[in-house]
């Protein structure tokens, strides 16, 4: 079922300033054309632990209501870009995010993530406001957008913080059927993960929270970078 905050919080996507048609082409074709290789990560249901709960990762998405803010650390572009692709195409695959029930993890990139994509797509010398980025994102269309969106969420298992750190070299398959590889490196205060995705030209992005929705078969880890599905120049 779709949260009932689509109408509310998705606005027109209809002229975007950032001219970026080119990208959205060489991302849709990208993305069509991505190869499937498979390393599964074990998650081991231990004997006697409690069973995780339901709460869906659009629920925790939408409990946020401050909209376009100053806070580069939320999920103000990402919620309103799930939303969006979900009020365009409501059987999309994207809707696997509003059922609890579905086991999956996701890399959410907070909006700083989102900032950064567009200035670095967009080649501006400044970040852009979270509107602005959004509307840039949105710019590139509703099934690229879609693309992107999978490309973030790994179906079938919950892969808490614990098992991410042991997960060094594992192939993820994400629902668009691309890959990105878990990269653990050590740094001053212990162990990082970072993702390795399609991009070989640009920062791999690295996991800056985590375990959202704790408990619940859909997990999250913040990403302080938009995952990218093809080789961007």
């Amino acid at each position: 079922m779709v949260v009932t905050t689509v109408t509310d919080l998705v606005a027109s996507t209809k002229g975007s300033p950032m001219n970026i048609a080119r990208l959205a082409a060489r991302l849709a074709v990208g993305a069509t054309a991505a190869a499937v290789a498979t390393t599964a990560v074990a998650v081991p249901a231990q004997a006697g632990a409690k069973q995780p709960g339901t709460r869906s990762l659009a629920a925790v998405l939408t409990a946020d209501k401050s909209g376009f803010d100053r806070n580069s650390r939320d999920f103000d572009v990402l919620t309103k870009a799930v939303l969006t692709v979900l009020q365009a195409k409501p059987d999309s695959p994207v809707k696997v995010l509003t059922d609890g029930t579905v086991a999956l993890t996701a890399f959410v990139p907070n909006d700083y993530a989102f900032r950064e994509l567009v200035r670095d797509i967009t080649a501006a010398k400044k970040l852009p406001g979270e509107k602005a980025a959004f509307e840039a994102v949105a710019g590139l269309g509703v099934d690229t957008v879609e693309d992107v969106l999978l490309y973030h969420v790994v179906p079938g298992a919950t892969i808490d913080r614990k098992a991410a750190l042991k997960a060094d070299g594992a192939d993820l398959t994400t629902a668009l059927g691309a890959t990105v590889e878990v990269d653990v490196k050590r740094c001053w205060y212990g162990r990082e993960v970072r993702l390795v995705d399609a991009d070989a030209s640009d920062r791999n992005a690295k996991v800056v929270r985590y375990d959202i929705n704790k408990g619940n078969k859909q997990i999250a880890h913040a990403v302080d970078r938009v995952l990218r599905p093809i080789d961007l120049p």
